[in-house]
């Protein structure tokens, strides 16, 4: 079993429009990857409290990233990756739609400059935004892109009311 203080969780929202698929992604706040565009975005995901059940975890982390609720039932299991880190990342695909311009995140602190002694706060997420899935996988950090092939596998094969698992 992996430890959770290397287990995150996150959510893949994901509509329709138009007759296309797209997905809600968020780029990472703070000056670190201000200048990152291209290969950068990730699905709002985070930490696993000790005890916690996974979905929950994803569901929390979603809301903490983007001031969006997400309600549990119809969450779709996807394959948990590990990221270069080490870290291993558990998501769900969950339909739903969202306003981006509406979105809100949590933040975090950090020293910035680096060893200037001060301490600053910088959003977890500094914007998100619905992206079809050819420019998906553009801006997504490469090991992610893989849940985008599940989702339409999932989506095609007719489970996008399947309850998580």
């Amino acid at each position: 079993m992996t430890s959770t203080a290397t287990r995150s969780a996150g959510l893949l929202l994901f509509r329709q429009r138009d007759g296309t698929l797209e997905v809600l992604l968020a780029h990472p706040g703070g000056p670190l990857w201000a200048r990152k565009d291209l290969g950068a975005w990730t699905i709002p995901k985070g930490e696993v409290n000790d005890g916690e059940d996974l979905v929950a975890a994803a569901r929390r982390e979603f809301h903490e990233e983007t001031g969006i609720a997400v309600a549990g039932d119809g969450c779709m299991a996807l394959a948990p990756i590990r990221q270069a880190s080490g870290k291993v990342v558990h998501a769900w695909a969950a339909r739903g739609d969202a306003d981006p311009a509406q979105c809100a995140s949590n933040t975090f602190t950090m020293e910035w400059p680096p060893r200037s002694g001060r301490q600053q706060a910088f959003p977890e997420v500094d914007r998100v935004a619905w992206f079809t899935l050819p420019e998906a996988r553009t801006r997504m950090l490469p090991r992610q892109t893989g849940w985008l092939d599940e989702l339409e596998r999932l989506l095609a094969a007719g489970a996008g009311a399947a309850p998580h698992s």
